[in-house]
């Protein structure tokens, strides 16, 4: 890591990228969306015209909001944290079964999911603004260059959409055909149907192994894997276990002059400090930039921030 102001940030193709972490990444939310208190396990957040409590393993601190307001919140999910473990939602008074929310050019549709998901991962707009950043700067100095991006494990689509928005072409893979509808329902909603999107229901690893085989690159990788998960033809997923070839893979996919690459773990007992040296591995003679830490959601009041996951960001330049 650089250790003072003259220390490069970016090393050249054919040296290991200079490493910066910890980074902390925030969002401090938007109109359709706010964490709005935190505590003893659980989360209360704002999505769009609604209120929902969510189960939050790490809220360990006081509630700073008072109960009646966490009371009149309009859902309320409980039942087992884990990713792929059961529960319910209880529900107060009439609560439409889905309702529209935006963020930027993008409109989507929020869900109440039967694995306390609704649709949407917010945290994930400090990657989405820097995503389409990189590409309106690449299109500004080559206008003519196709920007190709590849979105692996999509879920519902808005870190295809926002890249498509910003002028690239974007191929979305995800092995569940619901959140490929999902995804598609979303290009509708936001009247983008003529943008370039592939929505392709795959195996993530087995559609990136035939890439290779055709030769095709990429401009961009975006990759937000979860801890477990199976493929359309029951292909087994692990993060642990699967990553690592997944991403020596990833690297020959990424063209030459490529622009970034980013990694995002949820729910996995590990450090980001892990994926980083993994990641600094694959791109090892890359050069660019590494910068590895937490995403974080700060409270609307601005006072407090909750951590949600891990990532490691790579950029060429």
């Amino acid at each position: 890591m650089p250790d003072n102001d003259t220390a490069p940030t970016y090393a050249r193709p054919g040296a290991p990228p200079i490493g910066v972490y910890p980074v902390m990444l925030e969002t401090a939310g938007w109109d359709d969306y706010r964490l709005l208190d935190m505590g003893e396990g659980q989360k209360l957040e704002q999505y769009g015209r609604y209120t929902l409590v969510r189960p939050e393993p790490q809220a360990m601190g006081a509630r700073r909001l008072t109960p009646v307001v966490w009371e009149r919140a309009d859902a309320v999910f409980s039942g087992d944290v884990e990713e792929e473990g059961p529960g319910r939602w209880r529900f107060a008074g009439s609560v439409s079964e889905t309702w529209d929310m935006r963020y930027g050019p993008v409109s989507y549709r929020g869900r109440f999911m039967s694995f306390r998901h609704v649709g949407v991962f917010p945290e994930q707009a400090a990657h989405w603004d820097w995503v389409n950043a990189q590409i309106r700067a690449e299109k500004q100095r080559a206008p003519d260059r196709p920007v190709k991006i590849l979105n692996l494990f999509g879920y519902t689509g808005l870190a295809s959409l926002l890249p498509a928005t910003a002028g690239a072409q974007v191929t979305h893979i995800d092995a569940s055909k619901k959140a490929i509808g999902y995804a598609r329902e979303n290009q509708a909603l936001s009247g983008l149907d003529d943008l370039p999107i592939r929505w392709i229901c795959e195996d993530a690893a087995k559609f990136v192994a035939r890439e290779v085989r055709r030769g095709n690159t990429y401009d961009g990788i975006i990759l937000d894997p979860p801890k477990y998960g199976r493929g359309p033809k029951g292909e087994v997923w692990d993060l642990y276990t699967s990553l690592p070839g997944l991403l020596k893979d990833l690297e020959t996919l990424l063209a030459k002059d490529a622009l970034f690459m980013i990694l995002t773990a949820y729910a996995i007992r590990s450090s980001f400090v892990a994926i980083h040296e993994l990641m600094a591995e694959t791109l090892s003679d890359r050069g660019g930039r590494l910068e590895s830490g937490e995403l974080l959601i700060r409270e609307k009041d601005g006072n407090r921030a909750l951590s949600t996951s891990l990532f490691s960001r790579w950029s060429g330049r």
